[in-house]
């Protein structure tokens, strides 16, 4: 497996020398600079790609190229937003860059409720807290018939911990689920939010789905043509949120939206931590099944609670089975290299990590992409790999 690492560009605290200090050879970045739904020019496509190989390493995956809500939702000027997205890959590919990892997440991106959970050892990790994220929806940003979406028992959490809220806490909690995380596709305001999510909630499963697997039938044979690999994220969390609709959290999605589209450039981002998050997703069973469209993992464990809330633990030590996950992508890349494939040996990366040690205090840490906490990851995910391929060599299985 090829290990690598989200940057965020020129402006990361993390440099690009830190990353090869902590092992990674593949750099996974995208064009924060390009407005969403603009071309992305070659000719900052090869000037990030030349400030990424100077350092000795590769532009291994583009993590993303945004899509436009309105491509989302086929309104407005989706469809020269589409054929801008097709440029867009015709020019990576010129470049000499070909995996692309994007998602279909309405409104919200990857959300969070609490952004510096404090953890037994002092360290601080990320935390989606069911009744948090109720008492925002129901009490605060009091969306229409936002009730329904909740339990009896979590709405009554909801308005406990609601009550219990300073001022500042609900300003906390408000910028946390709708300002824009780093890597996201946006922000909004209170007012901007409510409006998108009455758009998508019209639009339910059903819609949404046609609208990614239309986005598909176009983009698709422009990205096998030129040789990139699109991998969808999943849903984070793979659940609704604001009552919107979700078409990329489970088994079932992944495999309606690779018939969709059976082209060897529709694959697959198999993300642990967020298709973990729902205890019916088999992440080793997704791993083998899914395996010949899988271009893209991000290893990321979790600990589940049963009202839907989770935190993010150790990578080693969660409710997925993170040695029997990389086990079975091992078995993949076996498989390839039997097969004679050309593809290239699967892009990993921690996903996330704690905030800990020197970086705890530190301003401008991105949350969830702090250096130490990811190289701890890093090195625990190569001692894995690196065991289970020594155990291969030797005939041996887990």
């Amino acid at each position: 497996m090829k290990e690598t690492w989200r940057w965020f560009g020129p402006k990361d605290p993390i440099n690009l020398q830190h990353i090869k200090q902590a092992g990674a050879t593949g750099i996974v970045t995208s064009l924060h600079h390009i407005k969403t739904g603009d071309v992305w020019p070659m000719t900052d496509i090869v000037e990030r790609k030349k400030m990424i190989e100077d350092q000795g390493l590769e532009w291994a995956v583009i993590e993303s190229i945004p899509l436009h809500n309105d491509i989302k939702t086929r309104t407005g000027n989706f469809q020269q937003l589409i054929e801008n997205y097709k440029q867009s890959l015709r020019n990576i590919a010129a470049a000499g860059v070909y995996d692309v990892c994007y998602n279909f997440m309405p409104v919200v991106d990857w959300t969070r409720t609490n952004l510096s959970y404090t953890l037994p050892n002092h360290a601080q990790a990320l935390r989606f807290e069911m009744s948090d994220f109720a008492a925002y929806d129901v009490y605060i940003l009091q969306r229409p018939d936002s009730d329904k979406s909740y339990s009896p028992e979590v709405l009554a959490k909801a308005k406990t911990r609601l009550d219990a809220m300073t001022a500042e806490e609900k300003i906390l909690l408000e910028k946390n689920i709708i300002a824009g995380l780093p890597g996201g596709e946006g922000s909004y305001d209170r007012v901007g939010i409510r409006a998108a999510i009455d758009q998508f909630i019209k639009m339910g499963d059903v819609g949404m789905r046609a609208n990614l697997f239309a986005f598909l039938r176009e983009i698709i044979p422009v990205a096998e043509e030129v040789g990139v690999r699109m991998a969808i994220h999943p849903d984070d969390p793979p659940f609704s949120l604001f009552g919107l609709p979700r078409v990329v959290s489970t088994a079932d999605d992944a495999r309606a939206l690779l018939n969709a589209a059976p082209s060897p450039a529709n694959g697959l981002t198999l993300c642990a931590g967020s298709y973990g998050a729902r205890c019916d997703n088999d992440l080793v069973a997704m791993a083998r099944e899914f395996g010949d469209r899988i271009y893209f993992v991000h290893l990321r464990n979790i600990k589940r609670e049963d009202d839907g809330s989770f935190y993010e633990s150790d990578h080693l030590d969660g409710d997925n089975d993170m040695v029997g996950l990389i086990d079975a992508l091992l078995e993949e890349e076996e498989r390839r290299q039997k097969a004679g494939t050309k593809l290239p040996a699967i892009a990993m990366r921690p996903d996330h990590g704690h905030l800990m040690g020197e970086d705890l205090g530190k301003i401008g840490m991105n949350p969830g992409y702090s250096f130490t906490g990811r190289m701890k990851g890093l090195a625990e995910l190569r001692g894995v790999i690196h065991t289970l391929t020594s155990l291969r060599q030797r005939g041996l299985r887990v």
